[in-house]
């Protein structure tokens, strides 16, 4: 194994060991756990960033660690692994960042910040498995240690709000262990493939079929895809780092990338058009999408508001790349990058406004970006993004995903994404209305004082949603530019997915 090999796994691992040690370091060690945190988030980035060079350059990188009789972990980096791998790896040193100020004064930080990291961790994983067994158990693992950050406040909704996500979680994965076991008892281990590693012929339709619809209800749970949606609202009482992860790099991405490669590197675009099965997947999406936007505009909660817009917004990743065309699998695939840094952004300002006035709901929201411009700016432009005006990179989805479904014919898809576009506007234009042009209120603030005066954050937590607002808006302003987002997605469809119809 060269020393290339390695670097696949070395991007998984880098959060572990100083995970293990932050975990039961004393709750006045700040400035180490400071220190732990940010140095295995640099090197991460710092792995991720030689394995995107190797890529760009034609080059790969592949783990095997064998397992158990007939499976192996297969790590390996390609250009899909890395468009997550790129963004959470990314996301995870700005939520460091943006975490260390949030719960600075809060108890049980160690706890917090050790399986913070192993979430981290398991997601990499995801990212960068190069086959079915190996993406099951770093998603499985994912599950786990994403719990103890849902429940990390203790109180009774929080322990309430766990017991709901492991019952979905643990039914999502029963469904991916059945689809696997199917699928491996007749075409053996299966190792991610561009442009699908199925024969049609290893089994009958039918057969095929009843296995697709397994994979997809396995990931469609942590996708939120409808009716498998019902534990992400709920989840919502976690701290704001946990719920920025959750919505934009972890658990739901986790799933939407799951639902990808499904599509695209086991049945292949093409079976999966040929076998029927994109069209329905497809419709099942384009529902979610407006079903999620029409709950969002009846929460009054900015949290649970925000956590409906993602079960929306999540599916667009999936309408794209079930639609079997190349401009609307480029849409769904620049999505996961574009939704994570838009949605990231709000819930970093959600966590903000909760965090310096105590401000939760949108009925609270009046004159706050008079005491907090700057994070009232950055919430402004993740709105914006989100209803799909230019020049922000929601527009980019919005566009190839409308253009991708006249290439497909499936005519339909550009009237929910101009109802789409209508609900997040009305669901977010009020917020940002209430914001910067209605009086203050008194009754809003604790304390009773008016919220106008200085609430400005530290820097902890009004970089980070500054940087990702920055980069929502660059990646819609600068979308052609070479090896950006919108190029990479390209070369991943133009390049490896030539088979794809039409």
């Amino acid at each position: 194994m060269t020393t290339v090999d390695w670097f696949p796994l070395a991007a998984v691992t880098a959060a572990l060991g100083p995970g293990l040690v932050i975990a039961f370091l004393g709750e006045d060690r700040h400035r180490l756990r400071t220190a732990l945190n940010l140095a295995a988030a640099g090197v991460q980035m710092a792995v991720v960033v030689v394995l995107i060079h190797l890529v760009a350059g034609g080059e790969t990188a592949q783990t095997r660690i064998p397992f158990i009789a007939g499976q192996e972990i297969l790590l390996q980096s390609d250009a899909l692994s890395l468009l997550l791998a790129g963004l959470s790896a990314s996301l995870w040193l700005l939520t460091t960042v943006y975490a260390v100020g949030y719960l600075e004064d809060e108890p049980h930080r160690s706890r917090f910040f050790g399986f913070f990291s192993l979430c981290v961790s398991a997601t990499l994983g995801v990212a960068l498995a190069g086959n079915l067994f190996t993406f099951f158990v770093f998603y499985e693992l994912l599950t786990l240690a994403t719990y103890p950050l849902v429940v990390h406040r203790g109180d009774a909704e929080s322990v309430k709000a766990g017991q709901v996500y492991l019952g979905y979680t643990a039914c999502g994965g029963l469904a991916l262990l059945g689809g696997m076991v199917w699928l491996q008892s007749l075409a053996g281990p299966v190792e991610f493939a561009p442009g699908g590693a199925l024969d049609r012929n290893v089994a009958s339709p039918a057969v095929l079929a009843g296995i697709f619809w397994l994979l997809i209800a396995g990931m469609g749970v942590k996708a939120a895809l409808f009716p498998l949606h019902g534990w992400l609202p709920i989840a919502m009482v976690a701290p704001a780092p946990v719920s920025a992860l959750l919505h934009a790099v972890a658990v739901v991405k986790a799933g939407a990338f799951g639902i990808v490669r499904v599509i695209h590197n086991i049945f292949g675009p093409e079976l999966t058009v040929a076998l029927g099965l994109g069209r329905p997947l497809a419709l099942l999406a384009g529902f979610t999408i407006i079903y999620g936007s029409v709950h969002a505009l009846f929460q009054d909660h900015l949290k649970r508001r925000l956590a409906y817009s993602t079960v929306s917004q999540v599916a667009y990743i999936t309408l794209g790349v079930a639609l079997g065309g190349s401009l609307a699998a480029i849409g769904g695939l620049i999505h996961i990058v574009h939704q994570g840094l838009m949605k990231i952004t709000l819930f970093f300002c959600a966590g903000a406004f909760a965090h310096r006035v105590g401000i939760h709901r949108i009925s609270e929201m009046a004159g706050i970006g008079r005491s907090m411009p700057g994070t009232m700016a950055a919430f402004t432009v993740g709105a914006l993004g989100m209803i799909g005006a230019p020049p922000v990179a929601g527009f980019v989805t919005k566009w190839h995903l409308g253009i991708g479904g006249l290439q497909t014919g499936e005519g339909w898809v550009i009237p929910v994404l101009v109802a789409s576009g209508l609900l997040n506007a009305w669901y977010f234009l009020p917020i940002v209305y209430a914001g910067w042009f209605l009086e203050p209120a008194r009754a809003n603030e604790p304390s009773g004082e008016a919220v106008s005066h200085s609430h400005l954050p530290p820097w902890t937590l009004l970089a980070p949603p500054l940087i990702t607002a920055g980069l929502a808006l660059g990646l819609g302003v600068l979308a052609s530019v070479p090896y950006g987002v919108l190029d990479w997605a390209q070369r991943i469809v133009l390049a490896e997915y030539l088979a794809w119809a039409p």
